[in-house]
């Protein structure tokens, strides 16, 4: 999945020009954000097969009630039909909940390689050699470098913004519950019309 920008990232190592470096630099940057995508696709993946094994889940659980339902009025037909059902759908459900295991591995697995990916472009940019350790502001003025290129920065801040709404809305519904409560309260001892 990240062999373009480990291909990048041996290419700067052996290239001495500025210029190469720069298209090297490129690549990388490049391949980080088709790595990106990658892990994009990679969750939507784990989404829909969860919600593919929350049908089958409901499907099976539909299945075991009708077949219990048939054996209370002792129709051995429709009993062995459901016996059929339930297991189809046990089996999927198995099935669905082996592959979501596996995508999920698999995701960590890509996110920590992108992480990897991430410190490397920031040490490369900041003309650090493969694998070094960093002074922090280098490392700082690197990672705003790449959060900029990456769009990273205005996510985060976007976020930000959105968990200040959730908070003042959450503030704002436990302010008008208190003060209905209160108002309940006044009227139950009289206080208030």
């Amino acid at each position: 999945m990240f062999e373009q920008f480990r291909d990048a990232l041996r290419g700067m190592s052996r290239e001495s020009g500025a210029t190469d470096k720069r298209s090297a630099m490129a690549s990388m940057k490049d391949a980080l954000v088709h790595a990106k995508l990658a892990l994009q696709d990679l969750r939507e993946g784990v989404a829909i097969t969860e919600k593919r094994l929350n049908g089958e889940q409901k499907e099976l659980d539909t299945a075991t009630r009708r077949r219990a339902m048939a054996a209370q009025i002792d129709d051995a037909e429709t009993v062995a039909i459901a016996d059929k059902f339930v297991s189809q759908h046990a089996e999927k459900v198995r099935v669905l909940e082996q592959k979501r295991a596996a995508q999920l591995d698999e995701l960590s697995l890509a996110e920590r390689e992108y992480d990897e990916m991430s410190r490397e472009l920031k040490r490369a940019m900041a003309g650090l050699p493969f694998g070094s350790a960093s002074p922090e502001s280098v490392e700082a003025s690197a990672m705003r470098e790449v959060e900029e290129a990456l769009g990273e920065r205005q996510a985060t801040a976007d976020a930000a913004e959105l968990n200040a709404m959730a908070r003042a809305r959450a503030r704002e519904a436990r302010e008008a519950d208190a003060s209905e409560r209160l108002a309940a309260l006044k009227r139950q001892l009289g206080k208030e019309p």
